[in-house]
């Protein structure tokens, strides 16, 4: 199971930080502590146990320093991971990178009906993640039910264990993210939880809330709400 090493998380680095010393032999794991796509790479991470192999450096979105997209990465997002001379971007792929390339307990099945449909989920992963945001623009409630009804369905895949392959993997750190700000803005701004009606759903919420590897990596709700207040709800 997921590490339960707690450490003291740094402050993010802003456009007065110095640069840091890059491919010096440090493993870096570039990030913000709001964003979910980094948060993918930041629990892959964690699950694997690679607190004292990886560090974490996080940024601030708002005020980052110039030197990472000038001399880190130039896509200039987050997030991103220094290793082996190298820098790499995009949380789907690092997801898979950190756990073939690091020791620790593995995220991705070797059962081939599993890899199968977890590929097939990472494919739609994007598609829930705008419907849903799309629905903010709209009726949220009912134009939201579809993409959670899709999620209730892919988790009765297999009964092996309450995640989407059975037991805990990629899939789930690919969705995770999205699916707790979802539940705390239709919660809170919409009154609504996204696990009534959705067993499965709510169980696996519930399950996923118990690994170390993510809760360690959980933004402030407020501060999440604040957020999606400002960004899509504008109109609310």
């Amino acid at each position: 199971m997921s590490t339960a090493v707690q450490q003291v998380l740094p402050a993010p680095l802003t456009s007065t930080s110095d640069l840091l010393p890059l491919f010096d032999g440090t493993t870096r794991l570039y990030i913000s502590y709001i964003c979910p796509f980094a948060q993918r790479a930041w629990i892959t991470r964690n699950y694997k146990g690679l607190q004292d192999e990886v560090e974490l450096v996080p940024l601030d979105l708002s005020n980052r320093p110039a030197w990472y997209k000038e001399k880190v990465y130039p896509e200039n997002k987050v997030p991103s991971l220094e290793h082996n001379g190298k820098v790499l971007g995009e949380s789907l792929d690092l997801i898979k990178y950190i756990d073939a390339n690091f020791e620790g307990p593995s995220l991705v099945p070797t059962d081939p009906a599993k890899e199968e449909f977890g590929e097939q989920l990472i494919s739609d992963v994007d598609t829930f993640t705008k419907d849903v945001y799309s629905a903010f623009k709209g009726d949220p409630i009912p134009q939201a039910s579809p993409a959670f009804d899709y999620l209730e369905k892919a988790l009765g895949k297999f009964d092996d264990g309450p995640f989407f392959l059975g037991q805990f993997s990629w899939v789930d750190v690919a969705y995770i993210p999205f699916v707790e700000r979802f539940q705390i803005v239709f919660s809170e701004v919409f009154k609504h939880d996204i696990g009534e009606g959705r067993p499965r759903l709510a169980a696996w919420i519930e399950e996923v809330n118990k690994i170390d590897a993510y809760t360690q990596t959980r933004a402030d709700p407020a501060e999440l709400l604040d957020l999606y207040k400002k960004r899509f709800l504008a109109q609310q």
